[in-house]
């Protein structure tokens, strides 16, 4: 039986190949984001996909966005986000993947002089926070009743959470943590809840052009495959912790790193 899917962010690299996972296992999918033309790209030639605009760290876009929704959904992929300190700019439109690596990026030193510094260190701040962590929390507040039975949410996390990326890989461990909360109170209601923790994956728009080779190589030496993750090898992921095969899954952190950092 056919299945709807919300996938956000799914205008590119990750939520993109996502969606297309769904998609050709004869799912309905609906993909969300900020900007249309990727959004329709998405959608191209895939009559199961119908794009979205929203910006999911607003209340306002998020209750026009209800409206839009059928009244079931039954797998929630709350992918929008992204390392807010790459953007271009602080109000950049772009719609990045929610999680591959975190490295160092972000990380402040030292004190800040001043109130207005401060000021802008808490603007920062707080836009990584809403952009991974607000964005999934108030999404899944806002379609929670029409979550299905037997259903699932995945958010896409980082490997950042546990390395450390200043308040990029605080967001990710808050929504990590946030996760073990909201897998027990849908539970009852034979809902799973899970993430997704992406390592460094390529072909994606996360780094925005700014990962030089030199990085680009040590990050792939670090993995134990020797190789870079795909969009593919995450969607797969989402899949597999969506299908019947993983009911028993819920509260947890599937780290998707090719070895980058293990557990045990």
């Amino acid at each position: 039986m056919s299945r709807t899917i919300l996938v956000t962010g799914g205008g590119t690299g990750i939520g993109r190949a996502v969606a297309h996972h769904f998609a050709d296992l004869g799912d309905e999918v609906i993909v969300t984001g900020r900007r249309t033309g990727p959004l329709k790209e998405t959608a191209a030639g895939r009559p199961g996909i119908r794009p979205l605009v929203c910006d999911h760290t607003d209340p306002r876009a998020l209750g026009a966005l209800l409206a839009e929704l059928p009244a079931r959904i039954d797998v929630l992929v709350n992918n929008a986000g992204g390392n807010t300190d790459l953007e271009p700019g602080a109000d950049s439109e772009g719609d990045i993947d929610g999680g591959t690596d975190g490295g160092t990026d972000g990380v402040t030193g030292g004190g800040i002089d001043g109130g207005t510094g401060l000021a802008a260190y808490a603007r920062a701040f707080r836009a990584n926070l809403e952009a991974n962590l607000i964005s999934a929390v108030l999404t899944t507040e806002a379609v929670a009743d029409r979550l299905a039975a037997g259903g699932a949410v995945v958010h896409i996390g980082s490997i950042a959470a546990d390395q450390g990326a200043g308040s990029y890989g605080a967001a990710k461990a808050g929504l990590a943590s946030w996760n073990v909360d909201l897998s027990r109170t849908l539970g009852p209601r034979d809902i799973t809840a899970n993430v997704v923790a992406p390592g460094y994956i390529a072909e994606t728009d996360f780094f925005r052009d700014q990962l030089t080779d030199e990085r680009r190589e040590r990050l792939v030496a670090a993995s134990a495959v020797g190789r870079a993750g795909s969009p593919a090898d995450i969607a797969g992921t989402v899949a597999f912790l969506a299908s019947p095969a993983a009911r028993h899954i819920t509260g947890q952190v599937l780290n998707v790193n090719g070895g980058t950092r293990t557990t045990r």
